[in-house]
Parts: C-alpha cells; structure tokens; sequence
C-alpha cells in the first residue's frame, strides 16, 4: 500500500516582538535589549509616556525609537548606551523615611502623583563595574534640575485634584517637604530600575527589574 505523502509544514510566522526588534533596532545586542524592555514594560507592566534616551547625550533627550537606536552603532558593546523612562502603574519604590512621613499624616501611596523612572536595560551576564554604574548614576538629571523643570510645567503648584479639606492641605505639604528632603537626599540619592534580560544559551528572554539605587539605605528595625 503507497503512503500517503505528508504536507509541507508552515512556517510560524514571527511574533510581534521579533518583528519589532528586526525593523527597530539595529544588530547591536543591546539595542535588541533595549527594544525588547521597552515593549515588556508597555504591554506586560502597563507603563506609559515611554521613552528612549542616549546616555552620550548630556541632556537625556528622548529619541524616537527606531531612528535613535538604529543609527548608534556601539564601540563596545559591554557599555550602557541607552536609557529608557517611563512612568509606572504605581510606585515601585518608597523610601522608609518617606513611608514613615506619609503614614504619620495618613497619607497613602494612592494618593500621590506617578512620577517618572528611568530603566536601564541589561543583558544577564554582561560585564560590570562600579565605574560604568556610577557613569549611569552621573547622567541622570540632577533633583534640582527635575525641580526646576517641573515648575516651569506647573508654575510650581502640585496638583491634588479630586481631593479637597485635611487631605489636600497635607499632600501640599508633603510635595513641599519632598521637594526639600530630596534635594538634601534625606528620603535617599538618584534610583533606577535595573532591567535585565536573559539572552543566553538557553535563555527564554524573561526580563527581571531591580531597584539600583545611588548610595546606601540604612536597615530600620521594626
């Protein structure tokens, strides 16, 4: 009896994430990198208002994303080139000073603005130092600068709409008392969230984050 000559299989066609990365970025590795954390925290993490930045640019401006990233190659690719921001569905990080100033006046995270966060996005295993992380930290905008900026958006006012009586009056309070404890790096230095992705042999591309902060945060006993 002839047997029956089996079908071709299809070609799976590529995901959304591949076709990205081949039409965004460029073959440098972490450009992929970059790109493929950037649509994680859009789609899986639900930030907004993302954006990429150079760290050779001394301003940080934001690039669009297939012109910045394709057209930078790396002279070394062990060395952060770029920096994502965005802002978050909610906090990721509260210091333990601030979390104490805002349960003494019943405050709760809810209540604040998001702010915006940088991201800078890693590969597992790529070679570091405390050089090129405090390179990281230096580019970052100053909290002056951040101040300065934010009050040429706002004339200098926070918001708290929808919140009226005791409650307003505290969260002015508060965006006051912030804006003088950051400054003095009382409610700690410049923070980042680390993304890093695995890539390598036998990697599945998950992507973990961690908080990278500037300096120490002393333990408090409970």
């Amino acid at each position: 009896m002839a047997s029956t000559p089996s079908a071709p299989l299809a070609t799976p066609e590529l995901s959304a994430l591949t076709n990205l990365i081949s039409t965004s970025a460029s073959s440098d590795p972490l450009s992929a990198s970059t790109i493929q954390i950037l649509h994680n925290l859009q789609h899986q993490h639900l930030w907004t208002s993302l954006q990429v930045h150079n760290l050779k640019d001394p301003y940080l401006r934001a690039s669009s994303l297939g012109e910045g990233l394709a057209t930078m190659p790396s002279e070394d690719q062990t060395v952060p080139q770029y920096l994502i921001s965005g802002i978050p569905p909610h906090r990721v990080y509260t210091h333990p000073d601030e979390q104490l100033y805002l349960l003494e006046r019943g405050l709760r995270e809810e209540d604040l603005e998001l702010e915006r966060m940088f991201i800078l996005p890693t590969v597992k295993n790529q070679p570091w130092s405390l050089r090129k992380m405090a390179s990281v930290f230096d580019s970052l905008p100053d909290e002056a600068d951040i101040q300065a900026e934010e009050a040429s958006m706002n004339d200098g006012e926070e918001t708290s709409d929808g919140l009226g009586g005791e409650k307003a009056v505290k969260l002015v309070e508060y965006y006051e008392y912030r804006k003088k404890a950051r400054l003095t790096k009382e409610w700690g230095g410049k923070r980042l969230l680390l993304a890093m992705v695995d890539r390598g042999m036998g990697g599945d591309g998950t992507v973990v984050y961690y908080v990278v902060q500037e300096g120490a945060v002393k333990p408090r006993q409970n």
